[in-house]
């Protein structure tokens, strides 16, 4: 096979990906994920990559130009149109051009393992019936002082994530580490129905691929799965993120999602007004002593294993700090996202 894609598999029986990332202003960071791609164990010739610049004013797009030429799989650089923006718009145009029948995604700042496609190639071999795969994503340090409460906070986001999909209702993904059929994608649409909403690419798409294949989902729990991703460095960076994230959560179709949302803050909130009342009436403290204690084992017995996966136990030791603080968080974070605008990448987007 010449460099490049054709058919449905490798001469292994191994899948055929397309890689797809989208890029605004990311000539710091591809090289490193360039240089991860080359680094897979897969063979070159076994997948593509596809990067969407969109609107980059940093030489990004001059960047991949030059890598095309010494790159040993095939890559080819996207450009959007004047009028499209956007990382869903820039999503949708890579998948246009692609030529595998497999996608996978993931950020232009983040760094996959060595063993990354091959572990996605190893379970659609073995299981060729599946249509949307999750992998597992770890923070890397940013810098600040609550790195180990971030990493905690989203690998629990992580594990969650695992674990309702395990259970058959799925909630939600990392779009930095996912799969999924491009047939399968075409059929429901991709994103033409959140299209105007900028955060969701991962979790809509979750969500309907679930709808029309309820068997067909999977979580990569596997170590060579892992994607890191950068943490955010400041404070400011952090709730931005998180307020984007939190965004799309009123345009959630399926009760699932809106469940598991309002659960987490009503038990947060109840256990920080539980606090608060034992302040005034101290009787109630055995109480909500062991609510506390009732709510950290639980937590620690369902982040252990994934933790387990990250390779990061040691960050179970903010567990009772990142409790302390998680419920004004949630609810700042949570009161910022009903306004549905924020800032990312140099826009403001809603």
């Amino acid at each position: 096979m010449e460099r490049g894609l054709g058919g449905e598999a490798n001469a292994e029986g191994y899948p055929l990906f397309s890689v797809l990332i989208a890029a605004r202003d990311e000539a710091a960071a591809l090289p490193h994920l360039l240089q991860a791609l080359r680094n897979q164990s897969l063979p070159p010739r076994s997948f593509e990559v596809l990067i969407a610049d969109d609107h980059s004013a940093d030489g990004t797009a001059a960047l991949v130009r030059a890598a095309t030429k010494s790159a040993p799989f095939a890559l080819r650089l996207i450009a959007l149109s004047p009028g499209h923006t956007g990382k869903k718009a820039a999503l949708t145009a890579a998948e246009a051009q692609a030529r595998a029948p497999w996608v996978v995604c993931t950020d232009a700042d983040c760094r996959p393992g060595p063993g990354w496609l091959r572990a996605y190639a190893d379970l659609l071999r073995a299981q060729p019936a599946l249509h949307f795969v999750s992998g597992p994503v770890r923070l890397t340090p940013g810098g600040a002082w609550f790195d180990g409460l971030l990493g905690l906070e989203f690998a629990g986001l992580g594990g969650v994530g695992a674990g309702c999909i395990g259970r058959g209702r799925p909630t939600m993904c990392n779009g930095a580490n996912l799969a999924f059929r491009r047939s399968t994608f075409r059929v429901v649409g991709g994103y033409l129905d959140n299209q105007g909403i900028a955060s969701g690419d991962d979790e809509f798409l979750l969500h309907k691929m679930h709808q029309r294949h309820p068997a067909g989902i999977r979580f990569l729990a596997a170590p060579e799965a892992v994607v890191d991703t950068p943490a955010p460095a400041t404070l400011r960076a952090l709730l931005r993120q998180r307020v984007r994230w939190a965004s799309k959560y009123p345009h959630y179709r399926t009760a699932a999602p809106r469940q598991l949302a309002l659960l987490v803050l009503g038990t947060n909130l109840s256990l920080a007004a539980g606090l608060g009342l034992a302040l005034v009436r101290p009787a109630l403290w055995p109480w909500v002593g062991a609510a506390w204690a009732l709510k950290l084992s639980a937590d620690a017995w369902l982040l252990w294993p994934f933790l387990t996966l990250l390779k990061r136990r040691r960050w179970l030791a903010w567990l009772l700090p990142l409790q302390l603080l998680y419920a004004p968080y949630a609810l700042a974070v949570g009161l910022a996202a009903r306004r549905g605008r924020y800032a990312w990448k140099g826009r403001q987007v809603r």
